[in-house]
């Protein structure tokens, strides 16, 4: 496991949350979106959910570089859902497998748990196997599965929901 420092993000981790975003954008299926972001699209992120009151994370590595980073942001925009989260976590593509995302979920864990929420929810990528056995290995569950609901590379998408409960 990598010894990694885990903090709040500042804007002066903005252009390392950057890169991992656009790289995730550029080559993988764990975002679904297409367009690259530039620091300042990065910077009204960090400020949207500093106003909400939601953390967002980064794992800092020994050189001081931004390796990862996690948050979470409201699941759905109703009353009923206020105490429900979604979250992300990104780590970037030198230094995966290396226990670094485990790390960075644990805390957002924990954040979240601290400001009283009490679900937290996880929409992953159905292939995406590690993502999905490192959210069943802390505890999140198989809420269920949806076929072909997002494309990327020329090909239908599933995503697998996964939560778990932070307030028993």
């Amino acid at each position: 496991m990598a010894a990694m420092h885990i903090r709040h993000a500042t804007p002066e981790h903005l252009p390392g949350i950057t890169e991992i975003y656009n790289d995730a954008v550029a080559n993988t299926t764990a975002i679904w979106n297409d367009k690259l972001v530039d620091v300042d699209n990065r910077r009204q992120w960090l400020e949207q959910r500093r106003a909400a009151g939601y953390p967002v994370l980064v794992a800092i590595d020994g050189a001081g570089a931004v390796a990862g980073y996690a948050s979470f942001g409201d699941f759905r925009a109703f009353d009923g859902y206020r105490f429900t989260v979604e979250h992300s976590v990104y780590v970037h593509r030198e230094q995966r497998r290396q226990g670094i995302a485990r790390q960075l979920l644990i805390q957002l864990i924990d954040e979240a748990r601290a400001i009283g929420k009490h679900v937290m929810i996880a929409a992953i990528e159905a292939e995406n196997r590690p993502s999905i056995e490192l959210h069943a290995a802390l505890g999140f569950l198989h809420a269920g599965r949806m076929s072909e609901v997002g494309t990327k590379f020329g090909r239908w998408l599933d995503l697998v929901w996964m939560q778990r409960t932070l307030q028993l």
